[in-house]
């Protein structure tokens, strides 16, 4: 499908762009070009295709849920500036 300048400053026109007269016919050209491959994508038999959820189809590869470090809660807080009844105490930020 060809479009030609008046097509493209319709298109602009409902769309509510201002574009330069000069650029017009480039826009033609690109918009021409993108309306090409949708009608050459709709001309692709797609009878015998199954339609996909995913377009990979792939799933997921998750690790086992085991615990890998050992608990340090106790030696972190003996280092932490302030700590009151096993929580972290911090400057207020927000007043």
């Amino acid at each position: 499908m060809s479009l030609d300048k008046q097509d493209v400053e319709k298109i602009a026109h409902l769309a509510r762009l201002d574009i330069n007269q000069s650029d017009v016919s480039a826009y033609a050209q690109n918009l021409s070009n993108i309306l090409d491959l949708v009608e050459q994508m709709n001309s692709v038999n797609t009878d015998d295709v199954e339609p996909m959820a995913h377009p990979t189809d792939a799933v997921q590869r998750l690790r086992e849920d085991e615990v890998r470090e050992t608990n340090q809660r106790e030696r972190f807080q003996k280092i932490a500036p302030q700590v009151e009844n096993g929580l972290y105490l911090v400057p207020k930020v927000i007043e």
